[in-house]
């Protein structure tokens, strides 16, 4: 391409005079992130709590390993619905399921989410409820099959697991995967997320399980992935900030610019420091356990992935293509 024709691609589309922002992606995307981080998350923790009872010969029922997958079910078809209501041509949705391109994350996102939902549903099957037994008699039968053998157990020990950490990841590698977007570039995104997830999921578990073993358990696990969290982000911007100038003009929108306010106060301190700060003092037994920091995690994360998505379609290559092509000549 001529130095001109680029000069007339970049100043006629992407003026920022003319297209200030070009946002894709609405709110249907980060609603679908957050809630197939959730499961994700949900996932990963069934699968430990699942081979931490069978280990100790402790009673699943009790557990909530047996509801989290059913649960799972519930937020993952919302997500799926919120993604269904982002596509421009919904009647061809299916054709995704006609091919599979391993270089494409969308094409194996599908694929992921579509090998979920069975294996999400084989682990509410080892200790379902007993509003489901009540419902299917015939589930229990199922059941006291499964348990029957170790081997299949520790199977759905492994693929709850497994399937878990990629459908986290690829929440993340969904977005660094577009590389018109710098603040998208870097492949932190997709264990950030993954983290996320896995907080969201432990909050959660926190706030509703009826152990109170299992309960302070999976606080002390959630102070983990904050920590974790915490020490990626700063990476991330370790990484963005030492990359070339466009990078470092796309984190400026989250360092000073028009979302720094929403990701440090609301991601970053309400969402990651608050609540482990107070979980660490509620595991060290210096205060009661209270549902204010498992909320202020799960809305961490949902706020996350707004702030990523809206502040990502923000960044863009034109202006530093205009200044390439003015340097040109």
């Amino acid at each position: 391409m001529e130095p001109g024709s680029l000069s007339e691609l970049v100043v006629t589309r992407h003026n920022h005079l003319i297209d200030p922002v070009m946002h894709v992606w609405a709110w249907q995307i980060p609603i679908y992130l957050f809630l197939g981080g959730w499961v994700a998350g949900m996932m990963v923790l069934t699968g430990w709590l699942l081979k931490r009872r069978v280990d100790r010969g402790e009673a699943i029922h009790a557990s909530a390993c047996s509801w989290m997958p059913w649960l799972g079910l519930v937020l993952l078809s919302l997500g799926m619905f919120a993604l269904f209501l982002d596509l421009e041509h919904k009647p061809y949705v299916w054709r995704l399921y006609t091919t599979f391109e391993p270089r494409s994350p969308m094409s194996w996102g599908s694929w992921i989410l579509v090998v979920v939902y069975p294996a999400l549903i084989v682990a509410g099957l080892v200790a379902p409820p007993r509003w489901i037994v009540r419902l299917v008699p015939a589930v229990s039968k199922v059941s006291a099959w499964l348990t029957g053998s170790r081997r299949l157990v520790s199977a759905v020990i492994v693929a709850n697991a497994g399937l878990g950490i990629a459908l986290g990841i690829y929440t993340g590698i969904l977005l660094s995967a577009l590389g018109a977007r710098p603040l998208w570039n870097s492949a932190l995104l997709g264990p950030l997320f993954l983290l996320s997830g896995l907080s969201s999921a432990a909050a959660f578990v926190h706030l509703m399980a009826r152990d109170r073993v299992e309960r302070e358990l999976l606080a002390r696990a959630d102070n983990g992935f904050l920590a974790a969290e915490i020490a990626v982000i700063a990476l991330y911007f370790v990484g963005i900030t030492q990359a070339a100038g466009v990078h470092r003009e796309a984190a400026n929108l989250l360092l000073s610019g028009p979302y720094a306010a929403v990701f440090w106060v609301v991601v970053v301190f309400l969402g990651l420091v608050v609540p482990l700060v107070v979980q660490s003092l509620a595991v060290s037994h210096r205060i009661a356990h209270t549902p204010v920091a498992p909320l202020l995690v799960l809305a961490g994360g949902l706020a996350l992935r707004f702030v990523m998505v809206y502040a990502g379609q923000e960044s863009r290559w034109a202006r530093w293509l205009l200044d390439t092509v003015r340097f040109l000549g």
